[in-house]
Parts: C-alpha cells; structure tokens; sequence
C-alpha cells in the first residue's frame, strides 16, 4: 500500500524561516512555493491531503481527485475551497483558528499609535526638510492625539475582536462593540453601529466578508465618523470602501487610515490605496498584521496537528 501523498501548494505563504515540524507518521510530502490555476490539477492528482492557504479549489477540480481525502487550510479564511464540493464527495476540510490572537491586536494598536500622532507624516516632514528649515526646537505641523481616554469602535466581536478590545482597555482606550448594521435590536453588551461611527475615534473591523459585510464602510459611513476618527482594517479588503476611503481622507472626512488587507492581493497601482500610498495619513502593510513569528510558529503546528488528528480519525478544527 502507498504512503499517504501530502502536497502543500503555496508554501511561500509561510516565511521560509519558519520551521514545519514534522508529521508524526509515514508519508510522502510535496511542497511548492507558489502553484498557478493552471499548474493545481497535475500537483494534486494523487494527493492524499492538500495544504492550500490561497490557492483555489473549485468544485470542477475536487471532483477530479478520487484520492484526496483532506484539505488542510493552512488559515482562518476557507473562501477559497468549494466546500459543497468537498461535502459531496466526502472530503474532510479544516482550517486554523486562534493562532494570531496576539499578533493582530498588536498590528491594529501599532497603527493606532502611528496614525493617531502622525508618526509618519512627521517623519516624512523631516526627510522632506521641513524641520530643519524651520529654526524651531520642535515643530507642530499636524495633530497629535492621546490615545489613553479615547473610544474605540470595534465591528467584530470574534476571538480577535475580543483580544483587540482587551489590548485597547490596557492602554487606557474606552470600548464599543458595533451592532451589526441594519438590526432592529441592538443586544446586551453592544451599542447601535451608527452610534458606534459616531462616536468612535478610532474604528476597527475584525468581522468576517460576506454578502452581508461587503462594502460595510462606505461614503456615508465615513461621513457620519468624526473628523478626527481613524479607520483601521485588518479584516478582509472588501469590508470598506476602498475609493470612498481615499476620497474620504482627501475631504478630510477622516483624519487617517491603516489597511493590512485589499480587495485583491496582491494589489497593484490601479487600486485606489496604493496610488494614493503618498498620502501622510495613509499607512498600508502587505496583509501581515496575522504575520508575528510567534504566531505563524503556532500556525503552522496547529496546521500539522489538524493533519495528524485526521490521520488517527479524530475531528479537529473541522469545516466539513
């Protein structure tokens, strides 16, 4: 009988001085950095267990693989797998879950922090010489902001939107969990989402993308939240807006944003961000507030247990 064939499709995902430890049980493993649409079919022909992070699997495909008996998502998100596919032919998937608790809250309170004191518009103001010209000891040209004492309006009351609030409570913020948009109730714990616009410094988004989430800060969301407020998205690219925010910063609707994520990634200068990346009040990172060491390390062990669980016929981290 052969061994078990294991194929990891995108392992450039994860840094390459990440360890992967080892499966505890015999078995062949294939891995490729990156794999095209094209290429998926032939890689994972024979494949016993596929480890996808963002490479696609349609349903067309999944039908077309008799040997494949797990795919193992290697992240939260499993938008990317047919999963109606995977339950009719009897395909087990699971994903990873509670691994960035730390890393992401850090992300979204470090943007905060650069954002609300306009770190980098300050910085830039020196390269650009405007300091030194000044004669000043110290020179004021944009606010600076205390972070202690102000509100922050989380949309998302998941693990991470949890961690983000109880990071945000140690440094002196004041807390708002956001109703979901549009409902007639609002319940025990959590504050209307309009109110929340209105009087959150900074709004943060920590929910998933859906039918119901897309677009969710748009023009008139932005128009509503003060003109000091902060957005802050290390959710999914389509939760906001992403030409009404750049408008909206421009108007001074807002006084600042900070964006992990884009409606495609990788992005290009045709996305409305990054051809306004020069804007002092605009931060951008490559989808990496999930990225710490510390939490792709737990990432990667969760990934390599939830194989080794479904190995011994154990559920684990399962979606189907």
């Amino acid at each position: 009988m052969s061994l078990p064939k294991i194929v990891f499709l995108d392992r450039a995902t994860i840094p390459a001085h990440i360890h992967v430890p080892h499966l505890p049980f015999d078995h062949q493993w294939v891995e490729y950095d990156t794999t095209t649409p094209e290429q998926v079919i032939e890689r994972i022909y024979d494949a016993t267990v596929v480890i996808t992070n963002k490479v696609v699997l349609k349903g067309e495909l999944i039908s077309q693989l008799p040997d494949l008996k797990l795919i193992a998502v290697s992240a939260t998100g499993y938008n990317n797998v047919d999963i109606e596919a995977c339950r009719a032919n009897n395909i087990a998937v699971t994903n990873i879950q509670g691994y960035a608790t730390q890393s992401v809250p850090e992300h979204v309170v470090a943007m905060i922090f650069a954002l609300r004191r306009n770190l980098f518009a300050y910085h830039q103001d020196i390269a650009d010489g405007h300091w030194q010209r000044s004669g000043q000891f110290c020179f004021f040209t944009h606010p600076i902001n205390d972070i202690a004492g102000s509100t922050l309006g989380i949309v998302g009351s998941g693990t991470l939107g949890q961690a983000t609030a109880s990071l945000a409570k140690a440094i002196g913020m004041h807390v708002l969990f956001a109703e979901r948009k549009g409902a007639k109730a609002c319940r025990e714990g959590f504050t209307p989402f309009e109110q929340v616009l209105k009087q959150a410094d900074v709004l943060t988004l920590h929910c998933p993308l859906n039918e119901q989430t897309e677009s969710l800060i748009g023009a008139d969301e932005l128009k509503t939240m003060k003109s000091s407020a902060v957005v802050i998205n290390t959710g999914r690219g389509g939760l906001v807006d992403e030409s009404a925010l750049v408008n909206a910063l421009k108007q001074g609707d807002i006084a600042g944003a900070g964006v992990d994520v884009f409606t495609q990634e990788p992005a290009d200068n045709s996305n409305p961000l990054l051809a306004n990346s020069a804007l002092p009040n605009l931060l951008l990172t490559p989808h990496v507030a999930w990225g710490s060491d510390s939490a792709i390390s737990k990432l990667v062990a969760i990934l390599i247990d939830n194989i080794a669980a479904f190995e011994r016929g154990e559920q684990q981290n399962r979606i189907v």
